[in-house]
């Protein structure tokens, strides 16, 4: 474990400051990559403009004039939360901008994870035209559908694909889906800038691509317009969810969102969220959105039917967007209890690989029989975070007639593209890949259960070539020191106040510290007593019962608790180095 420190460009750190910035938050912004005042600004008026968005205006002339013609449109949604936020926002949005016209024959339909798998496919294009819709708009997925789009084609159906994921690669060539509209940055020819714009962002953007059409065609005026910003709340819980990198555009999309969640002006659903989760809207914070609202949501996606989640969003019921979070809440409830026996049963195997004395080999494959599916990528997403390697999960296709077929999640650490990684597999092992697709820090595939040791020794190869010892030494980067007159708890509230995530750090401090003393609580964590450049702090280790040294480097969160009616700032410890 390495503890290291972020550079902060002086001069950046200077002009933020004398700008009117907080000295610290302007510290921790230039450490970011922020160098004017300007890049901060959050207004509506600053987002990139659609039309720069390949695909939108065409979309939204084929979305208007279906409306005028009382088409019936049906979205087919992902299973994940930002399938599920952008089919809210499809489906919320596209009435909301079809009700001056009096048109509202909007509806959707989402894959089931284990039975349809990922994407529009053929038997989901059937699907979509037995339910006697006109025109198919993917959101989340599509852009890798190729037989999926051209079977919709076949049965008539006008298909808008809008999607934020790489396209297809055949023989090193990127294929697009023939015959259709296609909204997606990461298309060839796109000039969108936001190119990590999540599936829920595509799908606000060709709104607002069809709310400018709209108003040309003479439906409504700029004085009586729908005001689509309501739909901001699910763009920002989608973009912090699917962890896609918050560079500027996707900060403002989400700290937009934020401001009318913690105004009160959010849907029915989000609202029974938040107290299903035991938190405040008013308070709400980017952690909120990753990880109280959007596991909830993501959790129906990986054990029941995303279908759950998707009408929680949609309701304008508060009584039913209740029920439905309750529900959510306990399929929850009942993916933690299966994900911590199967984080258990793949750490031993995982741990079988290497003794005590070792490192672990470059990349980890782990296999069970009674792996659920449905949860294999959280349990690999926590193996990587324990181990610092490359981790794929595999667990036993439960679909009728794929008994014999592995579904794999994997998650990686810089320096290997998960995705690439799998391509390559592919290159040097046809056949053994089923299937695969994803990003660098995240992918899946399916291979047959005979390949699974062929697989593991390919992956582990392609790591060994591409990872040093360097790369494979896993590191903290923190902010270093926080100085003493920062310790307070009004600017952990400003801190947690700001948007945080993907490629955009919350900010962790490092510095050594004196333990005065440590016991374990709740079984499980760390309770401390800490001495702070002379002053006592109460800090905490979650998930960790190693007892540490007498003096220590730490690295940790702020976060305040409430004792006898006082606020007081805690460490939350992330790592030591020792």
């Amino acid at each position: 474990m390495k503890i290291t420190t972020r550079d902060v460009p002086p001069r950046a750190a200077w002009a933020l400051e004398q700008s009117g910035l907080h000295p610290l938050l302007a510290r921790l912004y230039a450490a970011r990559g922020i160098a004017q005042r300007e890049e901060l600004d959050d207004a509506l008026a600053h987002l990139l403009p659609p039309a720069t968005l390949k695909g939108a205006d065409e979309a939204a002339r084929a979305l208007a004039d279906a409306m005028a013609a009382q088409r019936r449109l049906c979205v087919v949604a992902d299973y994940d939360c930002d399938g599920a936020t952008a089919c809210a926002v499809a489906v919320r949005g596209l009435r909301l901008l079809g009700a001056p016209m009096g048109f509202d024959q909007v509806h959707y339909l989402v894959p089931d994870r284990v039975v349809d798998g990922y994407g529009l496919t053929p038997p989901i294009a059937q699907r979509v035209k037995a339910s006697g819709a006109d025109v198919l708009i993917t959101v989340d997925n599509g852009i890798a559908s190729l037989d999926g789009v051209r079977a919709a084609r076949e049965l008539g159906l006008e298909v808008i694909v809008t999607d934020h994921h790489l396209p297809a690669q055949q023989n090193g060539a990127t294929v697009l889906p023939a015959d259709c509209t296609i909204v997606n940055p990461n298309q060839p020819g796109c000039g969108f800038e936001s190119k990590s714009i999540a599936g829920v962002g595509v799908m606000f953007y060709v709104l607002l691509a069809l709310r400018a059409e709209l108003r040309a065609r003479g439906v409504f005026d700029a004085q009586t317009q729908p005001k689509i910003d309501s739909l901001l709340p699910l763009v920002a819980l989608g973009t912090v969810a699917d962890v896609v990198k918050l560079d500027t555009n996707n900060r403002r999309l989400v700290a937009q969102g934020l401001k009318r969640v913690r105004a009160g002006a959010l849907p029915p659903g989000m609202t029974a969220l938040f107290n299903a989760a035991g938190r405040r809207p008013q308070a709400a914070t980017t952690f909120d959105f990753g990880f109280a609202l959007g596991p909830r949501l993501n959790a129906a996606g990986r054990l029941a039917d995303m279908t759950l989640g998707i009408e929680c969003l949609i309701t304008d019921d508060a009584t039913r967007a209740d029920e439905l979070a309750r529900t959510l809440d306990g399929i929850n409830r009942e993916r933690k209890a299966i994900e911590g026996e199967m984080r258990e049963q793949a750490l031993m195997l995982a741990e079988e690989m290497f003794d005590e004395s070792e490192q672990p080999p470059p990349a980890l494959v782990v296999f069970d029989p009674d792996f659920h599916e449905g949860v294999v990528g959280i349990v690999a997403s926590r193996l990587k975070d324990k181990l610092h390697r490359p981790t794929f999960v595999f667990a036993a296709s439960s679909a009728p007639g794929k008994e014999h077929e592995l579904k794999g999640s994997g998650r990686s650490i810089a320096g290997l593209h998960l995705r690439d990684a799998l391509d390559l597999v592919a290159k040097r092992h046809p056949g053994v890949l089923l299937r695969f697709g994803g990003h660098a820090m995240a992918a899946g595939c399916t291979i047959a259960e005979e390949h699974l040791d062929t697989f593991e020794q390919a992956l582990q190869q392609v790591a060994h070539e591409w990872l040093d010892a360097a790369t494979l030494q896993r590191r903290v980067e923190t902010d270093g020191p926080l100085d003493r007159q920062y310790r307070r708890p009004d600017l952990v509230d400003t801190l947690h106040g700001q948007v945080w995530g993907q490629g955009f750090a919350p900010p962790v401090f490092s510095e050594e510290v004196r333990v005065v003393s440590q016991r374990i609580v709740g079984e499980k964590h760390l309770a401390l007593k800490l001495q702070h450049q002379g002053d006592p702090v109460d800090g905490i280790w979650f998930g960790h019962t190693e007892p540490l040294p007498a003096r220590v480097k730490i690295a940790f969160r702020l976060d305040a608790d409430e004792w006898q009616g006082q606020r007081r700032v805690r460490f939350l410890v992330e790592a030591a180095e020792v």
